[in-house]
């Protein structure tokens, strides 16, 4: 392993963690939040008890994200020397942001913890506010400086320097809105169908089944909304994509010929070295639909792109299509979830149904995982779109490798430790006997 692929290795597995914290983090704020917005307005105590769970795990993924995300700054530097020498004047301030959300959000998550019974109880609820609202405008932030790699903004690029920087337009550059959006409601549908997961899982074992019936309405509805609300965000990212990234659309549809009406196409094996696909469903016309709104209009293909600028076709198309796919999955159990608590279906609290659910507790993240492969590997041989070649930007100092090696160890002990943390969480929710309360409670 040369020391390139060994940084780019390290950086994934670095990433592939701290998003599945992020998001986490991000999210199940809000569904505490939630919680304890209807305890408040009912005094039901299961809503208490709720609350106070899931306060739990949002306290064990904020200190979990803090520590990846931490390291993750750190490697920038260290793997990217070059890249962070030109790039960190110019996206350093949503970094910087990010930083005072991340300040804020700690300082909200302590009142919270920590204030049962000692602040007025609508003030206490705000603090949970808070931190959902800071972990989210964290993640646009951190959103904000991935998008300016892909859509470079704010200085003008001069026989190799970096002239007139304008950090206002850097952060708000071309492709920071349909990300954060994409990825935001990613966040929503992976984090709620996880926690649905779980709680449909402990319903099938019997015990406080209100109590995860109150949790798994509020999860899986929110998580369903946010599902059925995705592939229209999709949709404006793959227009933004095909307007500015064109060698990513193709890579992402294993595109090879620039044509008119080009065809969508579903799965399929992509052969990069005679540039055919075998076994593709193909739709006619809709990938020129889908990404200029014209069932007639020309999509780039990768035979427009210099060969040395082209991204590697089969794992962006893989992961490409494993996102789709998973997204299409969790769209349809939403839309069956929202019509059986619309109709009052006894369907939607059958061993089968609350199987499945439990069943796709992982589906979100294995999605989102997809979706960072197909941003970071789709931009490739880019760090910096149409600036900088990564292998332009890597530290020259060798031994890279072992570093990939060490940080493995590391994150994987981290999701070890959370792990056993969630699962011990999950043990005391069912021994608590406090918990075993009328199903009106």
């Amino acid at each position: 392993m040369d020391d390139l692929l060994a940084a780019r290795s390290q950086m994934a597995l670095s990433l592939g963690f701290h998003i599945i914290f992020a998001c986490i983090g991000m999210i199940m704020p809000f569904l505490m939040a939630i919680s304890h917005y209807k305890y408040l307005k009912s005094g039901k105590e299961k809503y208490k008890t709720l609350t106070k769970a899931w306060s739990k795990g949002v306290a064990i993924f904020f200190v979990t994200g803090a520590v990846s995300g931490t390291m993750l700054s750190f490697e920038l530097g260290l793997l990217w020397p070059e890249f962070m020498k030109h790039a960190g004047p110019i996206f350093g301030m949503p970094f910087s942001l990010e930083g005072t959300a991340f300040f804020i959000e700690a300082i909200a998550l302590g009142f919270f913890l920590y204030g049962w019974e000692k602040f007025q109880p609508w003030f206490h609820w705000f603090t949970g506010v808070v931190v959902g609202v800071s972990g989210l405008a964290s993640g646009i932030l951190v959103v904000a400086a991935n998008a300016w790699m892909n859509s470079p903004a704010g200085f003008d690029y001069v026989n190799g320097e970096y002239l007139n920087i304008d950090p206002i337009a850097a952060m708000f550059n071309d492709a920071w809105f349909t990300q954060a959006l994409h990825m935001i409601l990613a966040a929503f549908v992976a984090t709620c169908f996880a926690v649905a997961g779980i709680h449909a899982w402990m319903m099938t074992k019997g015990k406080n089944i209100h109590i995860h019936k109150a949790a798994l309405k509020i999860s899986l509805t929110l998580g369903a909304v946010a599902a059925i609300l995705q592939p229209l965000s999709g949709d404006l990212s793959a227009k933004d994509v095909a307007k500015r990234q064109p060698a990513k659309l193709a890579a992402m549809e294993a595109h090879f010929e620039t044509e008119e009406a080009a065809s969508l196409i579903i799965g399929g094996i992509p052969d990069e070295e005679n540039q055919t696909v075998s076994y593709a469903i193909k739709i006619p016309g809709a990938l020129s639909f889908l990404a200029h709104g014209d069932f007639n209009a020309e999509v780039t293909g990768l035979d427009q792109i210099p060969k040395d600028e082209q991204p590697p076709v089969t794992v962006t198309h893989f992961a490409f299509q494993i996102m789709v796919g998973c997204g299409m999955v969790l769209m349809i159990t939403g839309i069956f979830w929202l019509y059986g608590l619309w109709k009052n279906k006894k369907y939607i609290y059958s061993h089968k149904f609350l199987g499945l659910i439990a069943l796709l507790t992982p589906l979100g993240f294995i999605a989102v995982e997809a979706g960072w492969f197909v941003t970071e590997v789709g931009r490739q041989p880019w760090i910096l779109y149409g600036i900088m070649k990564t292998k332009d930007a890597v530290t020259p100092m060798p031994g890279i490798v072992y570093s990939f090696l060490l940080y493995t160890v590391i994150y994987i002990s981290l999701a070890g430790i959370v792990t056993l943390l969630l699962i011990r969480q999950i043990k005391n929710l069912d021994k608590n006997q406090d918990l075993s309360l009328p199903s009106n409670a």
